[in-house]
């Protein structure tokens, strides 16, 4: 089979080089009609210019049609020397094409500042300002994530959770993670906002909840109290309390959360440095990831997960999709008004751009010699001609019109030198 199947286009191709030879054949054509009828004339006058003009006309047609065929056949199909260079030359050429693409394309340079004229995070940008483009991309990731999920039955969901995933993670020291990541999480005060999320929730339940409290401690009270001191204990400490927590919830410098600051601290240190305390957390996880329940409950969160991205990624009026909008039309606003977001995404393209070049740019431009030296030589240079063979042709053309003119000054100097 070959390796160059001729494309849709290859047709108009052909009509258009075979056109242009004919143009070019004409015109050599024409200026030998035009010598043979001049030859036997006047040539004192016109006709020695007409005669000169016509035979230095071939002359130049043929020195070109030469050149031309040469570079891809033997003209006249006799084997002269340096003729053919194409079929014969094909892989050094192949390997000098990648060393020219290597040269001057796949060079880091060049590609930041080929990233920086497209203006990618502009034009992307201004692409999803348009509903139909987000809608598409919406479309697309919801296809990509179906099949994703579809080719995940559940019993490989449970052969991963129960052979890999629990047994890796039981084998895998966690303590000093956790710890890291909470003393992390302590330096950044990333936890601070969910304490406030905790205290308001927690107070607006105690306010809506006055009799789940009081029923909860009155089960405590001894059983010798009377009623009504109990009432009166009962309502006094659910005041204390939901006060106490309405001021930590209001103080961000309250004692209590310094506490609760330095109870982090020291955890997040236990788990890192104290043996006692890594052991027991590492009991603890054991005896989790030991659980039954946990590889059941694992999986049957995978189920309703799964189901719920299924109907979700099916319905164009769900939560998922009009997020997802929301978030695209976010993205594209910003990447058209704020500079800022523009840069930083332009400069993320340019390091994966030049990590990819400098990485990979000499095994991407060998596909160029690999290519070629695939290429059988006779057919590769047919299909090369019928590329560039057209243009070729001018070459021919303008070769038999600048001979002529060179004809016309050679006449004109030797008769006024004569």
């Amino acid at each position: 089979m070959s390796l160059l199947a001729p494309s849709p286009a290859d047709a108009a191709r052909r009509r258009g080089l075979r056109r242009m030879r004919i143009v070019a054949l004409s015109l050599l054509l024409l200026a030998a009609i035009v010598y043979a009828v001049t030859l036997r004339l006047d040539h004192s006058g016109v006709w020695g210019y007409v005669n000169t003009g016509a035979e230095a006309a071939m002359v130049g047609a043929l020195a070109d049609w030469f050149a031309v065929t040469a570079l891809f056949k033997h003209p006249l199909g006799l084997p002269i020397p340096h003729t053919a260079i194409i079929p014969k030359r094909k892989n050094e050429i192949g390997r000098n094409l990648q060393d020219f693409v290597v040269e001057n394309f796949l060079t880091e340079e060049i590609a930041r500042e080929r990233l920086r004229a497209a203006r990618v995070a502009e034009r992307l940008g201004r692409w999803l300002g348009v509903r139909a483009h987000r809608d598409r991309v919406m479309g697309e990731a919801a296809r990509v994530i179906r099949a994703g999920i579809g080719r995940l039955s559940d019993d490989e969901v449970r052969t991963l959770v129960e052979q890999f995933l629990l047994p890796r993670l039981a084998r895998e020291p966690i303590s000093p993670i956790a710890g890291s990541l909470l003393e992390g999480v302590l330096e950044q005060g990333t936890h601070k906002g969910l304490v406030d999320l905790t205290l308001a929730q927690g107070h607006a339940w105690l306010q809506e909840n006055p009799g789940t409290f009081a029923a909860v401690i009155g089960e405590r009270a001894p059983w010798w109290s009377p009623p009504w001191l109990d009432d009166r204990v009962i309502h006094w400490t659910y005041q204390q309390v939901l006060d106490w927590v309405a001021d930590i919830r209001d103080d961000p410098q309250h004692p209590a959360r310094a506490a609760l600051d330095a109870l982090l601290r020291r955890l997040a240190d236990d788990l890192q440095h104290d043996e006692e305390v890594i052991g027991r957390a590492e009991a603890l996880k054991e005896r989790l990831l030991s659980h039954p329940q946990v590889a059941t409950t694992a999986i049957s969160l995978w189920g309703t997960v799964k189901t719920a991205l299924t109907s979700a990624m099916a319905d164009p009026d769900s939560y998922f999709y009009l997020r997802g909008d929301e978030l695209l039309t976010h993205l594209g606003a910003h990447l058209v008004e704020n500079p800022v977001w523009r840069e930083r995404l332009e400069d993320r393209l340019g390091e994966v751009v030049a990590f990819a070049v400098n990485t990979y740019g000499s095994e991407l431009a060998e596909v160029i010699s690999v290519t070629v030296d695939r290429w059988d030589g006779k057919e590769a240079a047919e299909r090369i001609e019928l590329h560039v063979g057209r243009d070729l042709q001018f070459i021919r053309i303008n070769g038999t019109i600048v001979g002529a003119l060179a004809g016309l000054v050679i006449h004109a100097l030797s008769l006024s030198l004569g």
